[in-house]
């Protein structure tokens, strides 16, 4: 290699770093600032110091002791609503991939055509039409609509799953039809152990969705008492009593379940990444 392409090559080596350093520091300063807002005395969002002088955990306690605010009340009930939608949506979303890629039944195509068209279309347009029928039904205000509507809308992102289930060898199945197999013990003990990456995908994703979720939450959820995180973050910064330092802390400790689980899960995450790009 001459001299001209080492240099060359090495420019392009120094950017490639220095844009990895921007990038990274654009997304790690936000999650600095406000893990050092968490810990700042007061309540005001502004500070001449980005690290506080005088480092404090109050704010962590009075979100479990203030009688304004509910955080653990709300903390139980997005939980009990991420873990439900999970369940629910992971069994939802893989049953109907399994039915998609090894079924051949009338209007297949059409009803694939029609998920990948409904998939398009923004979740907020329906809002409106959700809302009515939640009301006529006497949901309004509960947990379990949020539910229903989480996991009734999880199928709609089956076709990675699908993409998956097309690359597995149908002769596994013809073998073990062989010995006489039937179709739900063939998807149980050969498809799910299979699939364990992609189902892990799927389960952070619509856990993930249910825990964030604010708009929808918002529109259904009234009593105080049955917010969620997001419904509750949003009430602190919205009152006259504005405090910026309890929302700070509140959602770092919102994060912490999201970080555990894809720290841990993190092996399986980008099997089941890669697996969907690279089959689906």
């Amino acid at each position: 290699m001459s001299v001209g392409a080492k240099k060359n090559s090495r420019v392009r080596l120094i950017l490639s770093y220095g844009l990895l350093i921007l990038i990274a520091l654009s997304v790690f300063y936000p999650t600095f600032w406000i893990l050092m807002s968490s810990i700042r005395p007061g309540t005001s969002i502004y500070s001449e110091t980005l690290i506080p002088t005088n480092p404090t955990i109050e704010h962590y306690i009075s979100l479990f002791t203030s009688e304004q605010y509910q955080y653990g009340q709300w903390y139980l009930n997005t939980l009990k609503i991420a873990t439900f939608n999970m369940i629910f949506g992971v069994i939802l979303v893989v049953m109907t991939a399994y039915a998609l890629s090894r079924f051949r039944f009338y209007g297949r195509k059409n009803l694939m055509s029609g998920m990948l068209v409904l998939g398009m279309f923004p979740g907020f347009m329906s809002m409106i039409a959700i809302y009515i029928l939640l009301m006529q039904l006497n949901l309004l205000d509960t947990h379990l609509a949020l539910i229903l509507v989480y996991s009734a809308g999880a199928p709609l992102g089956a076709f990675v799953v699908k993409g998956f289930f097309d690359t597995i060898p149908k002769s596994l199945e013809e073998s073990a039809r062989i010995d006489g197999a039937t179709h739900w013990t063939v998807f149980i003990r050969i498809m799910l152990p299979l699939s364990k990456p992609m189902i892990t995908y799927v389960g952070l994703m619509t856990f993930a969705g249910a825990w964030g979720d604010f708009i929808f939450a918002r529109l259904v959820l009234r009593t105080k008492e049955k917010w969620t995180l997001a419904i509750g973050l949003w009430d602190m910064v919205n009152n006259a009593s504005t405090n910026f330092t309890m929302f700070a802390a509140g959602a770092v400790l919102i994060a912490i379940p999201i970080a555990l689980l894809y720290l841990f899960l993190q092996r399986f995450l980008v099997e089941g990444l890669t697996a969907g790009a690279s089959k689906g």
